[in-house]
C-alpha cells in the first residue's frame, strides 16, 4: 500500500470511530473518579487447570451503575506464583461492558494442577486486591479435601462476622447454597443501613449486591479462595417457585422480567461458569466440580424448575391438596435425569450435592397429624423419594447433602425413602445456620426441642449463626459446626459446638 493510501485511510478510520457513540468506544487508560474496585476480587468454578476470576468495576458501588461514565474500560489480569507477582505465568485483557454492569469474569486456563496462585486486576492508574486461587487435583488424583459451608446473609439482621473466621480456615474451597442477597427491606430487628425497598429491577439488584459485596469480611472470605456458588430465592423472591411468585400478583410475565433481573444480576456478581441461555430467564446453573477422583459436588437448583409449593406453601397438615402427587418435581424432570444419570456414571469417591432447601422430612409437631414444611423437599416427597432411591441403588453411604436456606443447623441421617421407617440409611445430610438471616438465634427453639423424639433421622439441631467446615478423605467425611453466641455487634468469638463423622461406605452418622 502507498504511504498517501494508507494515510487516508488511517484518517479515515479515524474519524469512524470519533463518530461512535462513546458507550462503544474502549478505554484504555480509563480514568475513575475513585478507586474502581470497592467490590472486591473472587474466583470460582476451578477445574484442574484454571478458574474463573471476577471482579466487577464500581468506584462509587451505590450509585447507578456504580459510578461508571458509560464507556468501555480495558482491564489487565495476571495470576502469579506469589502474592508480589515476581513470577507471573498468566496475564490477559478483558474489556468491560456497561450491559454488563462492568463486571469482568476471566477463565484463565493453562495452570498447574492443584497448585495455588495469586491474582489481581488492574485499570487504568488503579489495582486491586489481591486474591488467592487453586486448581483441583488432576483427574484420577486421590487428594484430601477442605471446604468450608455458607448460606444466608441478610445485611440487616446481622453482621458477616462469620466471614471473618472463615477467612482464617484455611479452605480449599468455599460453598455459598444461596440466599446471598435478600430482595426486600429488613422487616424486623435491623441492626444495619436500612434497605428501604423491595427490589425487582436490574440496576436495584446490583445496587443490593453492591450493599454486600462493600463488607470487609465477606471481600476476605472471598480473596482466600475459590467459591461454589449456587441460588436459592431470595436471589429473586422469597419462596418462589418457578414463574410463580411469593404473593401470586405478578403475571408470569412480569415474574419473568423479575427472574432476568435477578439471575442477570446474581450472574454479574459471583466467579460462576455457566453456559450461555436463552434469555437470562432461563440462565441454568446446574453444575459439577471434580476434586481429582476425591469427589464430585453437584451444584444444583431447585428454584428455577420446580413445581408451585402444594396447599398454598407455608407448614401444612399432609395429605391436602396434591401434595403427593408423583408428577410433582422439585428440581424439574430435566435437571432430575440429569442428575440420575450422572450419579450412575460418576466414578468419584463421593458424591456431594449442593443444594438449598432441606432433604430430610421435619414433622414439626408429631403429637398431630404429620405437620411439614411445603417449601422443603417435604413439600414434593415423590420427587425426594425418587432421588433417595437413586442414591440407594447408585451411591449409597458415599454421598453427602450440603443444605442451607432454613436459617438453623441440623445433622440428619437420609434413608432409601420416607414411605416407610424400616428404609436403610443411605446418605447424610448436613444442614447449615445463616451467616446473618435471623439475627442471633438461640442455641434451640424449645419447639423443635419439644418435636425431636418424633423425628429420629435428626441427629443434632442448633439455631445459632455460623458456618460448617467439612474435611473429606477416602475413608471418612467430618463435619464441624462453628456457630456464634452473637452477630447483633461485633466481637463474637468462634465456637465449635459439635463434630460429625461419615465412614465411607458405612451407614450412619457418628458424633465425635
Amino acid at each position: 500500500m502507498h504511504r498517501r493510501r494508507f494515510l487516508s485511510d488511517l484518517a479515515r478510520t479515524a474519524a469512524l470511530c470519533a463518530a461512535l457513540p462513546s458507550e462503544w468506544r474502549l478505554t484504555w487508560r480509563p480514568r475513575f473518579v475513585d478507586d474502581p474496585f470497592t467490590l472486591g476480587v473472587a474466583s470460582g468454578d476451578p477445574w484442574s487447570t484454571g478458574a474463573v476470576l471476577w471482579t466487577r468495576l464500581a468506584p462509587r458501588a451505590l450509585e447507578p451503575m456504580g459510578g461508571m461514565d458509560g464507556n468501555r474500560p480495558v482491564l489487565d489480569w495476571e495470576v502469579a506464583d506469589d502474592d508480589a507477582f515476581t513470577k507471573v505465568v498468566r496475564r490477559g485483557r478483558y474489556t468491560a461492558a456497561p450491559e454488563l454492569g462492568y463486571s469482568v469474569h476471566v477463565e484463565v486456563d493453562g495452570l498447574a494442577a492443584d497448585r495455588w496462585y495469586f491474582y489481581r486486576f488492574r485499570s487504568g492508574d488503579a489495582t486491586s486486591p489481591v486474591g488467592r486461587v487453586r486448581t483441583t487435583p488432576a483427574a484420577g488424583a486421590m487428594r484430601d479435601l477442605r471446604f468450608a459451608v455458607a448460606s444466608c446473609q441478610h445485611y440487616e439482621q446481622g453482621l458477616f462476622t462469620a466471614y471473618q473466621a472463615m477467612a482464617g480456615e484455611r479452605c480449599d474451597l468455599v460453598t455459598h447454597l444461596g440466599d446471598y442477597i435478600y430482595e426486600y427491606a429488613s422487616r424486623d430487628g435491623a441492626i444495619r443501613r436500612h434497605a428501604s425497598k423491595e427490589v425487582v429491577a436490574l440496576d436495584d439488584y446490583r445496587g443490593r449486591y453492591a450493599q454486600y459485596k462493600l463488607d470487609p469480611a465477606l471481600q476476605s472470605a472471598h480473596a482466600m479462595c475459590p467459591w461454589l456458588v449456587t441460588w436459592d430465592d431470595h436471589e429473586v423472591d422469597n419462596n418462589y417457585a418457578g414463574d410463580a411468585g411469593e404473593n401470586l400478583m405478578e403475571s408470569v410475565e412480569q415474574m419473568r422480567a423479575r427472574r432476568a433481573a435477578g439471575y442477570q444480576a446474581w450472574w454479574e456478581h459471583q466467579p460462576v461458569r455457566v453456559p450461555r441461555a436463552r434469555s437470562w430467564a432461563d440462565l441454568d446453573i446446574r453444575r459439577t466440580t471434580d476434586w481429582g477422583a476425591l469427589a464430585r459436588v453437584w451444584m444444583l437448583d431447585t428454584r428455577q424448575y420446580r413445581d408451585d409449593q402444594a396447599c398454598g406453601d407455608g407448614t401444612r397438615a399432609v395429605p391436602c391438596g396434591d401434595w403427593d402427587n408423583p408428577s410433582r418435581s422439585l428440581m424439574g424432570a430435566q435437571q432430575e435425569q440429569w442428575l440420575y444419570d450422572g450419579l450412575g456414571a460418576s466414578a468419584a469417591h463421593w458424591q456431594v450435592l449442593g443444594q438449598q432447601v432441606m432433604m430430610a422430612p421435619y414433622d414439626s409437631d408429631p403429637a398431630d397429624p404429620v405437620r411439614v414444611s411445603m417449601d422443603q423437599w417435604s413439600g414434593y416427597p415423590a420427587n425426594r423419594d425418587r432421588l433417595l432411591r437413586v442414591i440407594a441403588d447408585r451411591a449409597p453411604n458415599r454421598t453427602v447433602v450440603l443444605t442451607g436456606d432454613i436459617h438453623s443447623s441440623w445433622v440428619n441421617e437420609l434413608r432409601a425413602g420416607f414411605d416407610r421407617p424400616d428404609q436403610p440409611v443411605v446418605a447424610a445430610e448436613f444442614v447449615g445456620t445463616s451467616i446473618a438471616s435471623g439475627g442471633d438465634g438461640e442455641e434451640i427453639a424449645p419447639q423443635v426441642q419439644r418435636a425431636l423424639p418424633g423425628n429420629p433421622h435428626v441427629k443434632w439441631q442448633n439455631s445459632r449463626r455460623g458456618y460448617y467446615v467439612c474435611d473429606v478423605t477416602p475413608q471418612a467425611w467430618t463435619t464441624e459446626y462453628r456457630t456464634f453466641e452473637y452477630v447483633s455487634r461485633p466481637g463474637a468469638p468462634v465456637r465449635t459446638p459439635t463434630r460429625w463423622r461419615v465412614e465411607h461406605g458405612t451407614p450412619g452418622i457418628a458424633r465425635l
